[in-house]
């Protein structure tokens, strides 16, 4: 008899863990709340104009890749990526424009427009970018971290060392650099995880290696489809999908997991992966005399990473300003992160991030039109922010941001829609509206999160942003896939 394992979750973390899972002989049911698969990933067509609401900047094509290879087959067959290049436009209130491009020389060229001495360092930048990469993935992605003996392995300690963890990017970044369109460009690398830049350990540099050497990616027909490919894998191993199924409690006998309870029935199993917020699975599923390594206080002490307010804007012309991946900064980035995560309240000056993914595939909006995912961060659900007063409000000034930078007659939208925190948090149960589970906004939570296994439940294990290795569409699906073969390689 096959063993048994049920998933909490159909997004990239359960997906991942799904197919690894069914790949090594087990027999795997996903249970989905939402109608669809793609948690916090969902696609949306309105007026002729199709969204992908969620994440749009996809990197580490490997990650996915590997997934497939490892069903014997080819990621071609299901979803196709292409490069961009460039690959993101970074627009400033000077009037400097930098588009980042594997070319360094393009690169150095634009930054010298505004900083000579600037572009001078940036390819010394890049190399420290690329050996925090090498790093990050010899001793954290690419490996749980299940024990405190794993954690507290020589090899472990001495490169956590090398990698400077109580440095931030921004104290990182002021080694390289001083002109404020560079701290910010680069700095932004840390909202990537939810995160303040001026907070976030500088481990997250890595990200300048990702993005220039290995690549910005699109997604032929929206980045929905890597959720479908993924799904259409599963379902060809065998996982059944069970979708608008909202898993009501977590069964636990003796201490070990039995199974999970929903308003359609009882799914036995002794094994259950959570792949929604640990916190939220915890809160919600477990009573708190199951979880004492996970009680109310407990989660309550974790700061929560960035939420977002989206607008999906359907709008009936082309903008030059415009490539696939579009930011545009405000001239004091430093006081958006203290509205957000001191204050507790959207910034007065966001900056503003668009995916105008019809600029590469015109055919996602109707002819001469344009499909604009427009984010601006936010602060997570707290009583400081009632969101039923500030959506309009912050609505308004996010486009205000683009109006000024001739993005204009986005309020004339054929299609506008606007998905705040508190919808993420009703549509995903993600704890408190936040998008990338904790924050990395210290060491403690980038490099000690909640564990992959239950430290309360036996049978119990955690796959997505809020548990190790961390947040963003790739590394939490290279979560899913490590529990995944962690659990079927200790049979």
């Amino acid at each position: 008899m096959k063993p048994k394992a049920v998933i909490i979750g159909a997004g990239f973390g359960g997906l991942s863990c799904a197919v690894t899972l069914a790949v090594k002989g087990w027999e795997v049911t996903v249970l989905e709340r939402q109608q669809q698969p793609g948690g916090k990933l969902q696609r949306v067509e309105a007026g002729g104009y199709m969204f992908d609401r969620g994440p749009s900047t996809i990197t580490m094509p490997h990650v996915f890749r590997s997934l497939y290879e490892l069903a014997g087959t080819r990621m071609e067959k299901y979803v196709r990526l292409y490069e961009l290049e460039p690959r993101t436009r970074n627009v400033f209130t000077d009037g400097s424009i930098v588009d980042f491009s594997r070319n360094i020389g393009a690169m150095q060229e634009q930054i010298a427009s505004y900083s000579p001495e600037d572009a001078v360092r940036y390819p010394d930048f890049l190399a420290e970018a690329s050996r925090l990469y090498e790093l990050s993935g010899q001793q954290f992605l690419n490996r749980l971290l299940l024990s405190w003996r794993d954690k507290l392995s020589l090899s472990l300690v001495r490169d956590l060392l090398r990698v400077r963890p109580f440095l931030n990017l921004h104290g990182l970044l002021l080694r390289y650099f001083s002109h404020p369109n560079t701290l910010a460009m680069l700095g932004r690398y840390a909202t990537y995880v939810g995160s303040s830049p001026y907070r976030a350990p500088s481990i997250f540099a890595m990200l300048g290696h990702l993005e220039i050497r290995e690549g910005v990616y699109g997604v032929r027909g929206g980045t929905y489809e890597l959720v479908k490919g993924l799904t259409t894998l599963a379902r060809e191993l065998g996982v059944q999908l069970v979708t608008g199924t909202e898993v009501t409690g977590i069964s636990v006998v003796s201490g070990a997991v039995e199974g999970v309870d929903t308003a359609q029935g009882f799914y036995p199993a002794k094994t259950v992966i959570a792949g929604g917020d640990v916190l939220s699975i915890n809160r919600m599923l477990l009573p708190e005399e199951n979880r004492p390594g996970m009680t109310d206080r407990k989660i309550e002490a974790y700061e929560p990473s960035l939420s977002g307010l989206v607008t999906l804007a359907g709008v009936p012309r082309r903008y030059d300003t415009l490539l696939h991946h579009t930011v545009f900064f405000p001239e004091n980035y430093e006081q958006e992160f203290k509205d957000i995560f001191e204050h507790k309240r959207p910034p007065q000056q966001p900056a503003v991030y668009v995916c105008h993914s019809g600029y590469s595939e015109p055919e996602l909006a109707p002819p001469g039109g344009s499909n604009l995912f427009i984010l601006a961060n936010a602060p997570y659900l707290s009583p400081a922010c009632d969101w039923n007063e500030e959506t309009a409000a912050y609505g308004e000034r996010v486009l205000s941001v683009l109006e000024g930078h001739g993005i204009t007659g986005l309020s004339q939208a054929d299609v506008l829609q606007r998905y705040t925190p508190r919808d993420i948090a009703d549509d995903t149960l993600a704890h408190r509206g936040a998008i990338y589970g904790i924050s990395s906004n210290s060491a403690r939570q980038t490099f000690s999160r909640p564990g992959n296994r239950s430290r309360d439940v036996k049978g119990l294990w955690y796959v997505g942003g809020t548990t190790h290795p961390g947040g963003g569409t790739p590394v939490v699906s290279l979560s899913g896939r490590l529990v995944g073969e962690y659990i079927a390689g200790s049979q």
